[in-house]
Formats: structure tokens, C-alpha cells, sequence
């Protein structure tokens, strides 16, 4: 009898063998060295592995797959423009082994399910199309014209174009991103959910309101001149390794630095550059200059705490807030102090976790500089309040005038590649009509101007059967999401689901009744059409769009790009229909950008501009202080406290990564900056929350959450004390996804609210 959908989607509940040690105090450094030879060597041939390290996020290479972190402008390491993360994501990519057609006749789906998430992804290069049968046990393989008219077959079968859900995942290049959504758009639909939706679409929704563009407004160099850098909810030295080289920049320049986190994360304490021998000789260099031990989702309350001081001094001594900023470029100030008036300090303090010492400290950074960054991830934008927090950042910043000058901006770290830029060239379930008016005038169909489906509505939407065909363009969608099993049971549903891949994960595990795996060229691979290897773009953390060309051979013949994937389904799909010659993109991706320069705002002369070497800017209001809000200025907002109480048995949740982990992708078991060594099952608790427990350091236990009534359980974690604030803990995810309710989500953006789960913990 087949497995369930729900029990495939689940990690193995076994233990590897858990070792701990005190997390250390610094970061990189040769230890770095050491962990990125030992991928190198045992994952990846010798040939590629210096081939790739030598074009890596260089001038005419290209850019990594994994974060959106940007290079810099002018030159760039001759040792290694990269990371140990970036690299670990290139022996992930660039694997010396494949599987294909023998592999999966050897091992059905229900085998692989039983797999780590870890060792499915260490299986090897996908290296041709697959398709999974109805009731069949075992992938078989398909040719790429059989599976594109498969694809095509499926979604011409739906009553409405609406039963079709299209994801897209942030690796995916600009170029096949835009096609993805035109064709979307001409098949009928607007269902483009993407990993955006699951990260920073708070940031962008409460950036647009507040300051008129969805992206943060400052650049590297602004980075290297700030006089403060906050970074808040956010591990750099894990999830966007670089960034620790601008911070060192920071602070050789005088910078200060705040970390605002619930975990002591090492590379904030200290960070060893590797590239500099001084530093790996010396020890580095110390980054945070003071460390805010935050209670989780107690950021609202810490902000508004400062708020609250800074008024108070304004008000009785002046020369705190910019005024002339305010007077000239903002709105709604007057009703930001009034609301600000009715919060208490000491109950702001309170709900923040924090101490009045480490807030004074904090206090006097903020009061006596004015040029000021705010760098932030998903340790805000996951929590129901995530919109509210953003918010209250950016008033932060309009006080002290620290918006649109040098060394002073909003800096939201995106996470996967190319997740911003394919939000810019049109992946989004409710793009604005400028842009669909901008389709209809160049290619002569009307897209539909319905409300799409975000990545929250589309799993509601497959569940409850009234979506039939899921595609995703890249990603691990079920280990991405929140709600594991309602989730499984929602692609179970389906009639089709479709993948288009690298690597095996588990998302291809849990399929609908037929289920595709496409492969396709990685980042590291030359494309290869009738016009010659092909060129392609992204776009990073900062706007800047730049090119990204291949330098291996593909791993396999049969391995087609992204782009080619695009149009061989529309071709298939649309047929005599179509408005649009699909076929010719995939020969010669100028076209494309010929298309992009048109339709999208930015890209004029795109195909010139993409040939300077450190790529180019995109336009960009708020570091212009040009706010194109409803209002003509920077808005103001009012923000309440989260509301939530924790019961005596309760704790707070957050999911993070490991340091062996990038999203959904497991590089090892450990995490050696927090000192877990062979493990993912654990839970970080406070010391005094295990005593109140009884409970020992690695005992097992069973995680559950409840949430309106709905109970979810998660079993078999190991207990880990650790440095975090009372009441409060965090776990890895995919693991404890199946914890996090499909219907706790932020406000007005729908990202899961992962960072704030409420736990109770029980001994086994």
C-alpha cells in the first residue's frame, strides 16, 4: 500500500548522533576554509570546482544561486567573490553524479520518502525529464515533447484557467521569469504565487505605503558609510555570509553596530575575514557593538520604546528629529506623536525582553547619529504584527531624516538570488494594472486583472480541490511552506503537479495524481541555443540588475534551461491561440530582453546596459526621496504592540535555519556556529524554562501547537539549552513547518507567521 501524501511530506523522525559544544565567538576565519574544501572535495569534481570558483559572482561570470547579497561595484576579490554558504550551494549545484532513468527504477517513491532531506538532495543532478504514472509506484522517463503536450493535455482539460497554480521560486533568472508570467497571463490567469510571498512580502508591503517602493533604498557603499547599522531579526554570517564584509567596512570606517536578535549569533560577535591574512592571523574583527537580546516578536515594542525616549528628549530639548526632513517630505506626523502619547515606556520595555541597560546603550547610538540603516530579514517579516514592524523601523528613519542620503536607508536582506527581481519583471498574484496595461499594448490579449492567488490562498485553494494543476518553477514547495500535512494533502489533490528542477527534494515526492520532474541547467552551466551560450540576468538585494553566464558543460545532454522549459509549455498549451511566437525566445534570449525593456520600468536599452560590468541600477524613489505614495511623501504610520499572551505551559516558536542549510536546502547537520553537530531534531530552550519542565539536556520530546482550534504535533526532538530569552524557543524548519498554522499569517502580506508559533513541550 502506498504511503500517504502527509507521511512523505514529513522529515524521518530518527536521530543521527547529537553532539554539542559552546558556540563559539567568532565567525569564517580557516575554519571556513577548511568546511568549504571538504564540500569541494567530496561532492564536486576538481576541474568544475575551480572553474567555478574563479567566475563566481565575478565581472562576465556568474551570479551564485544562492543569496541576494550584491557584489560589489568596483572590483571584486581575485581569491574568491564568494562565501563557504555560496560555495556549499555550488557542490550542491555542480554534483559529480546524476540520476536519472536507473536511479529511479531502483528506488520508488514511497523508498525515497524515507530518505533525510539530506540525503535526497545528495542523490545527484537530475539528468532527464521523469513522469510519475497515476498509481504508479515508480518515476519512468518521458521525452520533452511528450511532457510539455502532458502539461499542455492537463491545463486545457481545467474548466477555468483559474484551476491552474503557477509558483516560482527566486533562482529563477529574469528571462524566464518574464516569459513564466506572460504565458500565465495568456493562458488566463493571475495565480503566480512565489517564495516572496513567504519572506518579504511584509517588507514590501509596508515599504510601498510608507515610502513607495517595495525595495530597500540604499546600496553597498551607503553601507560603508553609515554611522549606525541596526540589524535586526536577521543571521547574516548563515543566510548572507558577505554582508560580514560590509559590516567589517562599517566598522573600519567608524561605524557602529546594533544586533537585534533573540539567539547571540556568532558572526555579529565577531567576524574573521578570510581573504585577509592580517585577520586570520590576529582574530578578526569584532562587529556588534552592542547585542539586544530580544524576546521573539517583541520588536514593535522595543522600537516604539525609542521612539518614546527620542520624543521626550525632541520635545524638551529639540535637535533630536530631523524637522526639516519631516516638514518637507513626509506626511502624518502630527498623528504619528499623538498615538505614540497613548504607549507607556515601561510597558513597551517590558513586552521587548530587554533590559533598560542594553536599551540606554542602544538609546545613545540612535539619539546622537542621524546617519542610520536598518537591516532586516525574516525574524520580522514572519509574525502576524510582520507589516507593523517594518512600519515602525521606517518611522524610525523619518525622525532621524535617515531616509534618501548617504549612509542612512531601509535595507531588507532578500533571500533566495533573484527572488526581487522576479517580483520587478512580473511574477506577482496582483501586479498593477500599469504593468498588465503595459502587457495588453505590446502583445494584443487582456490579462486578467483578478486577484491571483498568493501561496497561502493557492495550498487553500488545492485543498479544497478548486485548483487541479500545480507547477512550480523551481523550489521545494512542501518544505517551504507552513502547515506540512494540510499542505501534502493539498498536492495530493491535484491532477498534475510539476516540478522543474536541478536536484531532487522532497517536493517531488509528494505529488498530485500525475506528477513531472523537469530538469533544468544550473546558474554554473553553459546555455546552449542556436544563437550561442545564451546570457542571462538577475537582480540583487540593492536593485542592481546584472548578467549571469554559465562556464561548465552541462551535467547532461538532456537537461534543457528554464527558458526553454517556458516556452516549449506555452507552445504546447496555447497552440493556434497564442498571439505570441513562443519558440523563438528560447533561440536567443536578446529577444526577451527586447521585450523586457519595453514592458517593464528600468530596462531601457536592457540588452546594452547588461553588457557594463557591474550591471546597473534600477530607478529607485526613496534614495532619491522621490516617495511615489498615494500621499506624494514618506507616510507616517501607527502601529500597535502584538497581542499575545502566553499561557504558564507555553512557549514562543521560531523557525530558523541551520548553518548547514540554505531555505530548503540541507548542506550537512550541523550548525556549528550554535555548537549542534549531527543533528536537525532539537529545540534551543532556556535553561530556566527546562528546569521549570524537568527537563535534561537532549531528553526527547514532542512538540504541539494550537491555533483555533486546530492541534498540531511534531515528535521526536532533542532538548538543547541555550541563550535565548524566557519563554521562547526556536527550531530548525522544514522540520517543524508541520507546526506553523496555514491561517496565522501577517496582515495585508500573507507571509506565515513561522517566527511566532505558540508550543507546548512534552517529555516523552
Amino acid at each position: 500500500m502506498s504511503t500517504s501524501a502527509e507521511d512523505k511530506a514529513k522529515t524521518p523522525e530518527s536521530f543521527s548522533n547529537l553532539k554539542t559544544k559552546t558556540p563559539p565567538k567568532n565567525s569564517v576565519g580557516f575554519t571556513s576554509i577548511k568546511v568549504v574544501l571538504g564540500h569541494v572535495s567530496k561532492y564536486m569534481k576538481l576541474g568544475d570546482a575551480l572553474k567555478i570558483s574563479k567566475n563566481l559572482n565575478q565581472k562576465g561570470g556568474f551570479d551564485c544561486p544562492g543569496c541576494a547579497w550584491p557584489d560589489p561595484d568596483d572590483e571584486r576579490s581575485a581569491l574568491g567573490e564568494y562565501c563557504e554558504n555560496g560555495m556549499k550551494a555550488m557542490a550542491e549545484e555542480a554534483q559529480n553524479k546524476t540520476i536519472g532513468a536507473e536511479f529511479f527504477a531502483k528506488n520508488s517513491v514511497d523508498e525515497l520518502a524515507n530518505l533525510s532531506d539530506f540525503e535526497i538532495g545528495k542523490s545527484g543532478r537530475l539528468s532527464e525529464p521523469m513522469y510519475l504514472p497515476e498509481r504508479a509506484s515508480h518515476y519512468q522517463p518521458i521525452s520533452w515533447d511528450d511532457a510539455f503536450k502532458k502539461v499542455g493535455t492537463h491545463l486545457n482539460a481545467l474548466n477555468s484557467p483559474d484551476e491552474a497554480v503557477f509558483y516560482t521560486s527566486g533562482r529563477t533568472t529574469n528571462e524566464a521569469a518574464f516569459l513564466y508570467q506572460l504565458f500565465v497571463r495568456e493562458f488566463g490567469t493571475s495565480n503566480l504565487p512565489d517564495c516572496s510571498n513567504m519572506c518579504h512580502e511584509a517588507s514590501g508591503s509596508a515599504l510601498t505605503e510608507t515610502l513607495g517602493i517595495g525595495k530597500g533604498s540604499v546600496t553597498l557603499d551607503d553601507l560603508y558609510k553609515a554611522e549606525v547599522v541596526m540589524v535586526i531579526g536577521q543571521n547574516p554570517a548563515t543566510n548572507h555570509p558577505r554582508m560580514l564584509t560590509a559590516l567589517e567596512k562599517c566598522k573600519n570606517n567608524g561605524g557602529r553596530i546594533i544586533a537585534i536578535n533573540p539567539l547571540p549569533e556568532a558572526g555579529l560577535i565577531k567576524f574573521t575575514n578570510p581573504q585577509n591574512p592580517l585577520k586570520l592571523l590576529t582574530g578578526g574583527t569584532k562587529l556588534a557593538d552592542v547585542f539586544v537580546p530580544i524576546t521573539i516578536n517583541g520588536d514593535v515594542a522595543f522600537i516604539k520604546a525609542l521612539l518614546i525616549k527620542l520624543l521626550e528628549k525632541e520635545e524638551k530639548e529639540g535637535g533630536v528629529f530631523d524637522t526639516d526632513f519631516i516638514n518637507e517630505f513626509t506626511h502624518g506626523y502630527d498623528a504619528f506623536v499623538s498615538d505614540l502619547k497613548t504607549y507607556n515606556f515601561e510597558i513597551c520595555l517590558e513586552a521587548s525582553g530587554v533590559s533598560k541597560a542594553i536599551f540606554d546603550d542602544v538609546y545613545d547610538l540612535i539619539l546622537n547619529n542621524n546617519k542610520i540603516i536598518i537591516c532586516w530579514a525574516m525574524g520580522l517579516t514572519q509574525h502576524q504584527n510582520a507589516v507593523d514592524n517594518i512600519r515602525e523601523l521606517v518611522n524610525l528613519l523619518l525622525l532621524k531624516g535617515s531616509i534618501g542620503k548617504e549612509g542612512a536607508g531601509t535595507c531588507p536582506v532578500r533571500g533566495h538570488s533573484n527572488v526581487q527581481g522576479d517580483r520587478t519583471v512580473g511574477i506577482w498574484e496582483s501586479a498593477p494594472q500599469i504593468f498588465l496595461d503595459k502587457i495588453e499594448n505590446k502583445y494584443g490579449f487582456k490579462p486578467s486583472t483578478k486577484h491571483g492567488f498568493s501561496v497561502i490562498d493557492a495550498i487553500k485553494a488545492m485543498y479544497g480541490k478548486k485548483a487541479k494543476v500545480f507547477f512550480g518553477m523551481g523550489g521545494n514547495f512542501i518544505s517551504a511552506v507552513p502547515d506540512t500535512l494540510y499542505a501534502a494533502q493539498a498536492l495530493a489533490n491535484c491532477n498534475l503537479t510539476v516540478h522543474v528542477s536541478t536536484k531532487l527534494n522532497r517536493s517531488h515526492l509528494v505529488t498530485g495524481k500525475e506528477a513531472l520532474i523537469l530538469p533544468c541547467l544550473g546558474r554554473s552551466e553553459k546555455d546552449y541555443q542556436k544563437s550561442g551560450v545564451q546570457l542571462q540576468s538577475v537582480e540583487n538585494s540593492m536593485g542592481i540588475v546584472s548578467s549571469t553566464k554559465g562556464v561548465l558543460e552541462p551535467c547532461s545532454e538532456k537537461l534543457i534551461s528554464e527558458v526553454a522549459v517556458v516556452c516549449g509549455i506555452a507552445h504546447a498549451t496555447l497552440q493556434g491561440r497564442t498571439k505570441i511566437n513562443w519558440l523563438q525566445y528560447k533561440d536567443n534570449y536578446d529577444l526577451v530582453r527586447n521585450d523586457i525593456a519595453e514592458v517593464v520600468d528600468g530596462f531601457t536599452d536592457f540588452n546594452t546596459k547588461l553588457k557594463q560590468p557591474s550591471g546597473f541600477y534600477l530607478p529607485n524613489g526613496a534614495r532619491v526621496r522621490e516617495f511615489k505614495t498615494k500621499t506624494g511623501k514618506a507616510n507616517f504610520s501607527l502601529n500597535k504592540l502584538p497581542d499575545w499572551k502566553l499561557k504558564d505551559e507555553e512557549l514562543i516558536m521560531m523557525t530558523i535555519r541551520s548553518h548547514d542549510q540554505f531555505n530548503t536546502t540541507i548542506y550537512g547537520l550541523n550548525d556549528r556556529y550554535r555548537g549542534i553537530y549531527n543533528e536537525r531534531r532539537i529545540i534551543f530552550m532556556n535553561r530556566d524554562d527546562m528546569a521549570i519542565r524537568g527537563l535534561k539536556e537532549q531528553q526527547v520530546v514532542n512538540l504541539k501547537s494550537e491555533f483555533n482550534g486546530v492541534v498540531r504535533e511534531a515528535h521526536n526532538f532533542k532538548v538543547v539549552g541555550y541563550d535565548i530569552p524566557k519563554n521562547c524557543c526556536a527550531t530548525y524548519f522544514p522540520e517543524t513547518n508541520v507546526l506553523v498554522p496555514l491561517d496565522s499569517f501577517a496582515h495585508t502580506a500573507k507571509t506565515p507567521a513561522s517566527k511566532s508559533v505558540i508550543v507546548t513541550v512534552e517529555a516523552i
